[in-house]
């Protein structure tokens, strides 16, 4: 009574039943026959007009095959014969009648891609006919290879894996498989797991050091110092336990050393890292004290898509720009987070990461490959991601339930479905040409001192050339290496003025405190300069001031009357190793003397605001400003 005729035909048309939970003729079409409405024959659009009355008497299922029952053929012919009285046909259409019918099989319908398929269809204003991004061929082949790489890790007690494939130079998703099975319930199959919030581990170290080339802290071959190091109460260990000592920067993101992440990430400032994930989309963040320095190493939470995006950044130059799931998105310009120099700087660095299963010669006939590893705390996630040519490639292996497994750690379990997946693309002769990037930058070359990574002075044996930013990247002259003059008679440093027919000229290495320490506990002790203590500033070495590590900067120190004991403050100094004794003032009081390799304490007489001065043998010093509280 409300609707008219065409209105309530398209209804009908919309809602009949065709067999099975199939409704509507449009679907009808393009299942059983691969087709658009329009698209059919009349003999198609005969049979799917008499479906709805009985569609179960109608339809005869072999096997896989589907053919038109008899009472089917029938209710066709006598519509025809109907058709006919009013729209007289050509005397063909009699003869395709005649022929048999093939219908496509419920049991083989097409299933690609379900996970972006059914993000697709949460969208509101999804347009009637939507073409996404999606390349069905790589998605089907990245899906093959990881249930193949399960299948054979099933053992080890991994038996899911999301996978996300991204194009950089359009954003757009080329494969999404959300979990190892949809239809898995055991593993929560239908889970999206590109789209999960988990601990992303270690890689989101790649960013720590952008910003950190970003705002001048370091250069690739910046010497780092990978040793025991207290954050107030915080203190990060590395995953294997040991400290290697002095490590660039390239070897400590290559090889994933945490002290020297946490201590790069604790020098950011405007944007710190915390400020940083923020600006670039990373949703569902706590308060920046809530993770603390934790969050270089993990403690917050990513999703799969936000760690591509980040990585799509350093391909694109430092722009981060969205996802593209529907070919009709329009393509983002980007928004800036980092600097085209440091987001080359920090590929080149990635790409010095070698692969674990290839040996030497073949790495380096190997397509090159940017990429980091992550492992979450109580190994319940395992990470690789990476940049492969103009895609960028995330890999996580894991479950859904969040329970943890030995063998989830990021290079054995991640890594390797990761570079399978890379070969794949290579034998299926996907093009890998680098994207065209913004060239030239405004990056030099500048030799340095391998040992120190700065500028190399006159005595430096070994040197080496790194990129750098002018005018941002930190440059100074190494002092690690110094021409000492040794005395013939007693192999010591001989004092000014010197005799030269008794004297002669070495080079010595001269490692502050804490590194010569880290060297000595790992079992190779560094040579000490044969320093004479009766020369008086060491025949004018000029060496480098102490660093003061204990008391921490900005800190305020509590200190109990009730436990005298525990009333102290520890007082460490990083020194040259010219230096033989640091010597340690408070408000120009002396409290103490301690070795360089050695700590001392003091105990504050009454609460307020202190100097702490530390100087060693030779005159050179270093102080800070520590505010003392004191309770019962």
């Amino acid at each position: 009574a409300q609707f008219s005729k065409d209105q309530i035909l398209e209804a009908y048309l919309n809602y009949a039943p065709y067999g099975g939970n199939i409704e509507g003729v449009g679907a009808a079409s393009l299942i059983y026959f691969s087709k658009q409405p329009a698209q059919l024959s009349l003999a198609e659009s005969l049979a799917l007009a008499v479906l709805p009355q009985d569609p179960n008497r109608r339809i005869s299922a072999h096997g896989s095959a589907m053919t038109l029952g008899k009472p089917l053929v029938e209710a066709r012919q006598l519509l025809f014969t109907q058709w006919q009285a009013s729209f007289p046909t050509e005397p063909t259409a009699t003869a395709q009648l005649a022929l048999p019918l093939a219908l496509n099989s419920t049991r083989n319908l097409p299933f690609h891609a379900p996970h972006l398929v059914d993000q697709l269809l949460r969208h509101r204003h999804l347009p009637a006919r939507t073409y996404s991004t999606l390349d069905l061929p790589l998605q089907q082949l990245l899906q093959r290879r990881t249930n193949n790489y399960l299948r054979g890790r099933a053992r080890h007690g991994l038996d899911n894996a999301s996978v996300l494939l991204v194009d950089t130079r359009d954003m757009g998703v080329r494969a999404m498989i959300g979990s190892a099975d949809w239809h898995n319930a055991d593993i929560a199959g239908q889970v999206n797991g590109t789209r999960a919030k988990r601990s992303p581990g270690s890689t989101l170290k790649p960013f720590i050091y952008g910003l950190a080339i970003d705002q001048g802290v370091l250069h690739p071959a910046t010497v780092l110092r990978d040793v025991p190091t207290a954050f107030g109460p915080y203190t990060p260990e590395n995953f294997d336990g040991r400290f290697i000592g002095p490590v660039t920067a390239s070897q400590a993101l290559v090889r994933s050393r945490n002290i020297p992440a946490v201590v790069v990430a604790a020098k950011l400032h405007k944007p710190n890292f915390y400020q940083f994930l923020r600006s670039a989309g990373i949703s569902q963040m706590a308060s920046r004290d809530h993770y603390g320095l934790a969050l270089v190493l993990g403690g917050g939470e990513v999703s799969m898509v936000e760690l591509a995006g980040l990585y799509a950044s350093l391909s694109n130059d430092g722009l981060l720009r969205p996802l593209r799931y529907r070919q009709d998105q329009p393509s983002d310009a980007g928004t800036p987070i980092l600097s085209a120099e440091a987001a080359f700087m920090v590929r080149q660095m990635l790409r010095t990461n070698p692969r674990p299963d290839l040996s030497s010669a073949t790495r380096r006939a190997a397509l090159p490959v940017a990429w980091k590893t992550g492992t979450s705390w109580g190994f319940r996630d395992a990470w690789t991601a990476g940049i492969v040519g103009p895609y960028v490639l995330v890999v996580w292996v894991g479950n859904f339930d969040g329970s943890g497994n030995p063998a989830l750690i990021g290079v054995a379990a991640a890594a390797p479905l990761f570079f399978d997946l890379v070969d794949a693309l290579v034998a299926n002769n996907t093009p890998l040409a680098e994207p065209p990037r913004r060239w030239p930058l405004n990056l030099a070359r500048v030799e340095v001192c391998t040992a120190s990574g700065d500028l190399p002075n006159a005595d430096c044996p070994q040197r080496g050339d790194t990129w750098f930013i002018p005018g941002v990247s930190p440059i100074k002259v190494s002092q690690i290496h110094r021409r000492v003059a040794i005395d013939a008679e007693t192999g010591l440093s001989a004092c000014r003025p010197y005799d030269p027919a008794r004297v002669s000229y070495k080079v010595f290495e001269f490692w502050p405190s804490e590194l010569a320490r880290v060297y000595a506990q790992a079992g190779i002790p560094r040579r000490k300069p044969p320093l004479n203590p009766d020369c008086p500033r060491q025949g004018g070495l000029v060496g480098t001031a102490p660093t003061i590590a204990s008391p921490q900067r900005g800190l305020s120190y509590t200190l109990r009357l009730s436990a005298p004991s525990r009333s102290q403050i520890s007082l460490r100094a990083h020194a040259d190793a010219s230096a033989a004794t640091l010597y340690w003032f408070a408000n120009d009081s002396f409290v103490g003397r301690s070795h360089p390799s050695q700590a001392s304490s003091w105990r504050p007489p009454r609460p307020g605001q202190y100097t702490l001065r530390v100087v060693d043998d030779l005159g050179r010093s270093a102080q800070r400003v520590v505010n003392v509280d004191v309770v019962m």
